[in-house]
């Protein structure tokens, strides 16, 4: 399975989304500082809220199969610049969370998503587990293995070596 990593702002369900890829039961916990386990690595919000210390969002990134931007469908703003994933040498994902909320705005959020470069964006529902068997099912999916001249290549012409 592939290592996911989630940036998002505080509050945006990031560590609730681990508990329900997890299936354990939901329950309020402020991230303080970056976690990892075998599948995911959970930052906290404010790594993506502030410029200090986004740099090591990038860093973290490094460790991970997968980046995440997760962010909760009644969000009222957008953190994330156009193109971020110049920044980022892994598969980018968006997430958008909170489907449910009476204040949700889908559409919105999903075309920050996609300005931000994602290449594939799941709608979740935490409390449901709505999408967890989708996003499952894609990090599941194995990863293109390339030799380093394959890999040479590919950057050559510019391409990801996960790409298509």
């Amino acid at each position: 399975m592939k290592k996911l990593f989630l940036m998002g702002r505080s509050e945006a369900g990031k560590t609730s989304l681990t508990q329900a890829m997890r299936g354990e039961a939901l329950h309020y916990v402020k991230t303080q500082y970056t976690s990892s386990d075998n599948d995911t690595i959970d930052s906290p919000g404010e790594y993506a809220e502030s410029k200090c210390f986004s740099v090591g969002l990038a860093c973290f990134s490094f460790e991970a199969d997968v980046v995440a931007v997760v962010q909760a469908a009644d969000e009222p703003y957008n953190l994330f610049s156009p193109s971020l994933r110049s920044f980022i040498l892994r598969p980018l994902i968006g997430i958008i969370t909170k489907i449910d909320s009476p204040y949700a705005n889908v559409p919105m959020v999903r075309q920050w998503l996609l300005c931000a470069g994602c290449e594939r964006i799941f709608l979740i529902n935490n409390v449901t587990r709505e999408g967890i068997d989708e996003l499952m099912e894609y990090l599941k999916e194995d990863l293109p293995q390339l030799t380093f001249e394959q890999a040479k290549l590919r950057q050559s012409l510019g391409l990801s070596e996960w790409a298509p």
